[in-house]
């Protein structure tokens, strides 16, 4: 049974008895134009402009962006970030020049920016590494908030918080998920498909990590921002997981902390014992076997992938369940604990008119309804038809995902034209 220690939830209301979601929120961004910001030095606009590229699924130039800019780099680190244009990377050399600054100065200050800020990335080493720009989101917002402690957080740590949260409240993000081409898979909980006989090795977290060897753990990017910015549900932060290669980067900058397996599903265990759920993304698209991939296990009312369903209802940011939840209304009660259970607000229950309703795009087939039934067990996880396994390979995720992120891409570059 899994125990709610979510207090208040920023899902969920009970109103004139019936329990079900709350309205969506709205886009808000405001969209602006670059000339709109002739106080703003040129550097910080030009950045700006490669940060609001649809490839990379930026927001349009507004407000929020430019003060999180501002606020990311200074004012020397801007003058040479200026020249990177997103998604190509560039050489140290290429930049020194641009800038009109020395080699090895350059060099020092992307390698502080990749290290130790999180807001840019690198490929290869040493006069052959190539440095570009991260997303904001997905990218520089995971990076910049990934740590072992909430005492290795400074000030600009927590005033990065602060602006970021303030630029995603804006539901830029609808921008993007219009149509569905989604890699983040949510797996079921495992106690509601234990003993399913249709349950595949891709639904159960320990048989993910069976292949690795290395492990490594850290905070929670999106409950530690929402604790920053007084809107935590106070669950447990340290489940943001780590396996395979990828976990170097993370451990050589103390991002993460180095872990056994069984301590990690330890601790999935226990994230699923107070309503989290986990995900599971391949960062290798299954071009090695070794690379490995993360998982955080997520609440809907802090985790951003999870708010764009629970708070914008824009279901397209995750990948189709293999589990829906499937109910036997002879046995039901409509207490309602399924519906408050629920991290996505897929179901309303009104327990005097007795009447039950799901939203399937909403739902990620957690299995966390199924397990707060424990009393009639009037619902089951059931494997839902035609139902497509994730994609193992570069080619086939970009089959099933290119077209609909381009069409994506091109709707927010026309969005944000106008």
């Amino acid at each position: 049974m899994v125990t709610d220690k979510s207090g208040p939830s920023r899902i969920i209301q009970i109103k004139d008895g019936v329990v079900g979601p709350r309205e969506p929120r709205l886009r808000s961004v405001k969209a602006r134009k670059i000339t709109d910001y002739p106080g703003v030095p040129g550097p910080y606009r030009q950045i700006a402009q490669s940060y609001s590229n649809p490839l990379i699924m930026g927001p349009p130039i507004c407000d929020e962006l430019m003060a999180l800019v501002q606020h990311m780099y200074s004012e020397e680190e801007a003058a040479i970030v200026q020249h990177l244009r997103p998604p190509l990377p560039k050489r140290a050399a290429s930049l020194a020049a641009a800038a009109h600054r020395a080699e090895e100065e350059v060099r020092a200050i992307l390698k502080r920016l990749v290290d130790d800020r999180g807001l840019l990335f690198s490929t290869g080493e040493g006069d052959k590494a190539r440095y570009g720009l991260l997303p904001v989101v997905p990218g520089a917002f995971e990076m910049v908030m990934l740590h072992t402690s909430k005492e290795a957080l400074t000030d600009w740590h927590r005033r990065f918080a602060e602006l970021f949260g303030a630029l995603f409240d804006t539901g830029y993000l609808s921008d993007y998920n219009q149509h569905r081409a989604a890699t983040v898979r949510y797996l079921p909980v495992q106690q509601a498909i234990e003993a399913h006989p249709m349950a595949l090795p891709s639904d159960r977290l320990e048989e993910i990590l069976d292949p690795y060897t290395s492990f490594a753990v850290g905070l929670c990017q999106c409950r530690l921002t929402a604790e920053i910015n007084g809107h935590s549900c106070g669950r447990a932060l340290e489940n943001c997981v780590a396996y395979g290669d990828v976990t170097g980067f993370v451990l050589r900058t103390g991002r993460m902390r180095k872990a056994e397996k069984k301590e990690i599903l330890e601790i999935k265990a226990e994230a699923e014992a107070v309503g989290l759920v986990s995900f599971a993304v391949d960062m290798g698209l299954g071009l090695s076997k070794t690379t490995g991939g993360a998982s955080c296990s997520c609440c809907g009312c802090c985790c951003d992938s999870l708010r764009l369903i629970s708070e914008f209802s824009l279901p397209a940011a995750v990948a189709p369940p293999h589990f829906l939840p499937r109910t036997d209304f002879s046995q039901c009660t409509y207490c309602a604990r399924c519906a408050k259970a629920c991290p996505m607000g897929a179901i309303t229950v009104d327990p005097r008119g007795r009447s039950y309703q799901q939203q399937p795009r909403r739902c990620i087939g957690c299995g966390l309804c199924a397990l707060a039934c424990d009393q009639k067990h009037a619902i089951r996880m059931e494997p839902t038809p035609n139902y497509r396994p994730p994609a193992a390979g570069l080619f086939p995720v970009l089959t099933q995902t290119a077209p609909t992120y381009l069409r994506n891409v091109w709707s927010a570059w026309r969005k944000h034209r106008t």
